[in-house]
Order: C-alpha cells, then structure tokens, then sequence
C-alpha cells in the first residue's frame, strides 16, 4: 500500500502543535523527519551514538540487525546537546543513588560488566522512572516508552487540524524520504538513509510522486 505521507507544511504544523513540556517528545519528531530513524530507533539512542564533531548519528543494530550512519541536522544540534545535559543528570543521579545501570545486550554485560553504568552507554532519551528487568529482577533505567510518543502524537495530530488523517509516527519517516526526493536527491542515497535492504522497497516513494 502506498504509505501517507504528509506535505512540508503540514509536517511544521504538527510540528508546531507538539507540547513543549516535556521537550523531548517534540525533539523525537524532528529526529524522526529530520533523520528518517524509525521511532524505536531514536528512543533507543545512547550518548556514544551521537557525534556532534562529524555531525553524525549511528543507528546500532537496526531492522534486519544492521548498524547504519545518519545525518545530524544542524537544526537539531542545540536541540539534542540540552536534551543530553537533562539525560546526564538523571545519569549522575542515578550513580549518586547507587542504582543499576542501563540495559545491555547479554554478550556485552558479560564482556563489559561496568559498562551500563558509563555515561556513554546510558539513553538519549532516558524514562522518569525505573522498570524492573525482566532477567533478574533489578530496576535498571530504560529509554523512553513508545506509547508516551505516540499519544503525544495523535494529540498534535489533532491540533494541527490534521486529525482526519490516518497518519502515524512512522508518517514523518516517510515524509523524510519522500520530501528528499522531491528535493531530488539520488535513490541509492535514500536508500541508504533508510536501511533498506533493496533499493525496491524504496521505490514505493516514487510512486507517492
């Protein structure tokens, strides 16, 4: 099926109807059409993965298990760097406390045992609160939860007049590759930015054209 995909201004409109307390739910949406991430991929985003010095974000173990380099925006520098200053103090809080720290796959907690309670490996975008880990029990910090985002999502939806429309947060991923090759950019390098596997899949978007 042909996916929605939402014209530039309607995308600033509901941009513009996201709340501004908390700022990270609007932050989210702009990574999301900004960078093309899926939503789980951006709320899954550690401190090591943002490079601010290349201007780049890296995308670890992706759909089909694959790591993938994004773009940074400039727009979203200032953006990023004071959500990064909030996550650190929760981070420091949470050493103050003695807490757990962050989730790790299983082979790397093994192999790096201090290595969830580093600043570089916590969340960009880390919960309020703690949830217990399902392993063993431990209340650990997880990123943020994806129910939040999308609630806050349709409520912009509404907002901005655009309720009518059967859009999702996956909308504004396509609205990053449809409007970037509109602006005529190549669709290997689309491709790419999505972690499609086969340039086939993202043919569709012509087809929204």
């Amino acid at each position: 099926r042909l996916p929605v995909v939402l014209s530039i201004d309607q995308v600033l409109a509901l941009l513009r109807a996201f709340p501004d307390d908390p700022p990270e739910l609007l932050l989210v949406a702009q990574l999301l059409y900004g960078t093309g991430m899926r939503i789980a991929e951006a709320l899954s985003l550690r401190v090591k993965d943002v490079d601010f010095a290349h201007r780049t974000l890296i995308v670890r173990q992706g759909k089909g298990g694959k790591d993938r380099a994004l773009m940074l925006p400039d727009a979203l520098r200032e953006g990023l760097q004071a959500q990064l200053a909030q996550a650190r103090r929760v981070w420091q809080g949470d050493r103050d406390a003695g807490r757990e720290g962050v989730w790790l796959p299983d082979a790397l907690a093994r192999k790096y045992p201090l290595a969830s309670r580093s600043w570089t490996w916590h969340w960009v975008f880390p919960q309020s609160t703690l949830t217990a880990d399902p392993r063993g029990g431990a209340l650990r910090r997880h990123h943020g939860q994806m129910q939040r985002f999308q609630r806050a999502f349709k409520q912009a939806l509404r907002a901005a007049g655009l309720g009518a429309l059967p859009a999702t947060p996956h909308t504004l991923r396509h609205c990053f590759a449809t409007h970037l090759l509109q602006r005529g950019q190549d669709i290997r390098t689309v491709q790419d930015l999505l972690g499609h596997a086969d340039v086939s899949t993202t043919m569709i978007y012509t087809h929204v054209l």
